[in-house]
């Protein structure tokens, strides 16, 4: 959190440094985010609070209709193991670095990543499964030639519905509990994982097709949908 003299800095223009000025003007919206939300909440704690007319004023503040993914690599516990921590790193590097551009391409936001897994956002759903192929796809490409240690072998999982998204760091909702449990519980290298939302909201998407799993997406009432499509020969 930037102190009042920090501020000052930055919107006085002493502060030239481009990047880390964004960098913590995101943290001061994020901070106001979670101090609005935090008194909010605090008040719905109290006796007798009205917690329905809470609920509708956070919801009013915080709720969007995001398409939510989550990735993950498929062995890397194993592979870090085995190979050890620089090995680890090395990945989680290389990841990134192919994956990034196609986040960027498709407009999604990449929010923040946590070790091997990344949390991206969309604001459609049609937009998360070209991004999520196009992934897939790179990978592909990117471990032609490589030993299988040095393989990236990525997993996905994405939901589409309304979310408590507080500032820039975070999404909170039940379409994020079941991508997560989609893209990093259940999902296999290669493989594509959707909730019900997604397919009733992607609209009709050439060469790909859904196949319903037998197991929920999080949520009992949450279907999850496998992604059927083509990867390069």
């Amino acid at each position: 959190m930037a102190n009042g003299l920090e501020y000052f800095l930055i919107k006085s223009g002493t502060v030239k440094n481009k990047g880390w000025k964004m960098a913590l003007m995101r943290q001061i919206g994020y901070s106001a985010s979670e101090d609005r939300l935090e008194k909010l909440i605090t008040a719905r704690l109290k006796h007798g609070s009205d917690k329905e007319g809470i609920d509708k004023r956070i919801w009013d503040l915080f709720g969007e209709e995001w398409a939510i993914m989550f990735t993950d690599l498929s062995g890397f516990s194993r592979n870090v193991r085995k190979f050890g921590i620089i090995h680890f790193l090395q990945t989680i590097q290389e990841s990134l670095r192919i994956l990034v551009p196609c986040i960027d391409e498709n407009d999604g936001v990449l929010l923040k990543t946590e070790g091997d897994s990344m949390l991206v956002i969309f604001r459609n759903s049609a937009k998360a499964l070209v991004c999520a192929i196009e992934m897939q796809r790179t990978v592909f490409y990117y471990n032609k030639g490589k030993q299988k240690e040095d393989e990236i072998l990525l997993c996905i999982g994405i939901g589409y519905g309304k979310v408590l998204r507080i500032g820039d760091n975070d999404v909170f909702g039940e379409e994020v509990n079941s991508s997560a449990k989609l893209g990093e519980d259940t999902a296999k290298a290669w493989e594509i994982l959707v909730t019900e939302s997604v397919v009733k909201s992607a609209g009709d998407l050439k060469d790909i097709c859904f196949q319903e799993l037998k197991e929920p997406a999080g949520g009992a009432s949450i279907k999850g949908f496998k992604v059927n499509y083509q990867l390069p020969k």
